[in-house]
């Protein structure tokens, strides 16, 4: 063969899951009474606990968006009820979240500047469009991107929420740390303990995880977050403290939520069904779909992990959108998975699509017919109940590990916690981001260095070069320089039966290595190219093989 052209590849070796592979499928349960009626006792009483820790936080991340209280807790309760029919993982809880809220805020106050009331009309479009964004996220199974999710990030974002959760129960027990964030958070910021009230709220917060820890060494019959709870608000009543309580977060809905379509004339504070309501809405629900998603199969993750199950993520992404549509025509906010209401519901015993369904009619019942009893909760008994589930969202197991973990997964893990948390407003999603691309860059430095090269005289006049690992953008600098290219035998042979070309960075390093060769007149063999790397090769590489 001549040295001006590439000579023919031979035959390739087999490399990587073959097409037609299936991909694993998740389990579950083998009948529709088995997914509602499988732990009825335990799933009615972990929803109503559930549903009294959702109240404060839909509250408060509707001041977030800057909208009206009833927009979160309507979103909750339709949320709670759509997916717990239509949703992929059981016992998960699903609300107006912070995350999401945070990404409303801009969309609520440029409808608001242009008309009175817009805002919210722009706010239940965007949630209409993210739904359907996560629908069509689902069928094309963005889930599966989450394998690319390492253990590093998932322990850092659940640390991360934990330190969250926590530090949002500051401003309730008299410590304002806000690093730097304004106080954005409307209702739930408007009434805070001061003075001689402080010292009975941290008496009864301390009470209530007192409660919360002490009574499961007695009786695991009725979840320890509802007794405090019912606890610390009849201490309150009896005892008459002047301290913050639930009706200090707002005012309550007084009805149910109502069909409504949010497009219409400007006139009655509708926004028209047009391209431009389309541009304005977009990037938000963009944003919203995409981290809403992310949050959840994290969550859903987390719960696999402590019930010894698996779930379907892509089923639970059209679930998602389906939920966030139904919620925005009723007025409702939309949301994804909460992490820590979901881990409380598995820690109470929710297993089943009737703990998340009972969550959301344990809310609307609580606010429309116990509206003057719920109201009287102490924020004490919310803030004793909140820690406890900080404390269980943190990942203890994986803290004590960090001695013996590697130094890269380490790393990983701090920096989406340190992302998370120095961003102003505190950004999950930009955490993960932070972190998945801080793994992906010392990934590909451990797998660079494996790539070796082993040189074989063949003869005076001949050469074998054998490659092993992977060729791609980062190890082609390590291929190079396995190859002495001052040095001319006849022949040389590059045996790459061991290796596989990735990217046009690591089609280029070799059409590069073979010129070089080849200029200093020796004759160039590549064998072994499997058929993946040789169909790269052929489609974007300078050098064609002679057939």
């Amino acid at each position: 063969m001549s040295c001006s052209a590439l000579p023919l590849f031979k035959a390739a070796v087999p490399y990587g899951r073959s097409r037609s592979s299936p991909l694993p499928v998740s389990k579950t349960p083998s009948s529709l009474a088995d997914q509602w009626l499988g732990n009825p006792q335990r799933d009615l009483l972990s929803g109503l606990v559930v549903a009294f820790a959702m109240i404060p936080e839909a509250i408060a991340f509707s001041g977030i968006a800057g909208v009206d209280p009833q927009v979160g807790l309507f979103g909750a309760f339709c949320l709670s009820l759509t997916i717990a029919v239509v949703g992929g993982r059981m016992a998960m809880i699903t609300s107006a979240t912070g995350s999401t809220a945070l990404l409303m805020t801009g969309l609520v106050a440029t409808g608001n500047a242009r008309g009175e009331g817009l805002g919210l009309s722009y706010l239940l479009v965007a949630g209409i469009l993210t739904g359907v964004l996560q629908i069509l996220w689902g069928y094309l199974r963005l889930a599966y991107q989450m394998r690319f999710v390492p253990q590093g990030v998932l322990s850092g974002f659940v640390n991360a929420l934990a330190l969250l959760i926590l530090q949002a129960q500051f401003p309730q027990l008299g410590i304002n740390l806000h690093f730097g964030e304004t106080e954005a958070a409307g209702h739930a910021h408007d009434l805070l303990p001061h003075g001689a009230q402080l010292p009975i709220v941290w008496a009864l917060v301390v009470l209530g995880l007192v409660i919360i820890y002490g009574l499961p060494r007695i009786t695991r019959v009725v979840p320890s977050q509802l007794v405090a709870i019912v606890v610390l608000t009849l201490i309150s009543i009896l005892f008459g403290f002047d301290i913050p309580t639930v009706r200090s977060l707002g005012e309550l809905p007084s009805g149910l939520p109502s069909f409504g379509i949010p497009f219409g004339a400007l006139a009655d504070g509708r926004v028209p069904f047009n391209f431009e309501t389309f541009g304005i809405v977009l990037p938000t629900a963009l944003a919203i779909s995409l981290v809403g998603l992310m949050e959840t199969f994290l969550t859903q993750d987390i719960l696999d992990d402590k019930t010894d199950s698996n779930s379907n993520k892509n089923t639970e992404a059209r679930g998602q959108g389906i939920a966030n549509i139904v919620s925005s025509f009723f007025g409702g906010m939309a949301g994804c998975a909460l992490v820590g209401q979901s881990v409380m519901n598995i820690d109470n015993g929710g297993r089943t699509r009737l703990s998340t369904f009972f969550s959301g009619v344990s809310l609307l019942a609580m606010i429309l017919l116990a509206r003057p009893w719920l109201e009287q909760i102490p924020m004490a008994a919310l803030v004793a109940v909140m820690i406890s589930i900080a404390i269980s969202t943190a990942d203890m197991a994986g803290l004590r590990r960090l001695a013996r973990i590697p130094v890269s997964d380490t790393a990983v893990m701090l920096m989406t916690f340190a992302v998370t948390m120095l961003t102003t407003p505190h950004n999950l999603a930009l955490g993960v981001l932070a972190g998945v691309a801080l793994a992906a860059i010392l990934f590909s430095r451990k797998v660079a260095k494996v790539i070796r090269v082993d040189v074989e005289e063949m003869g005076p006049d001949a050469r074998r070069y054998v490659v092993r690992g992977q060729l791609f953008f980062v190890s082609k600098i390590y291929f190079l320089q396995g190859f002495d290219v001052h040095e001319h035998p006849a022949k040389i042979t590059i045996d790459m039966s061991n290796a596989h070309i990735w990217d046009q960075s690591g089609v280029g390093a070799l059409n590069q290595l073979i010129r070089k060769l080849r200029k200093g007149g020796s004759q160039v063999e590549v064998e072994g190219l499997n058929e993946e790397s040789l169909d790269l090769f052929e489609r974007i590489g300078d050098e064609q093989p002679a057939h």
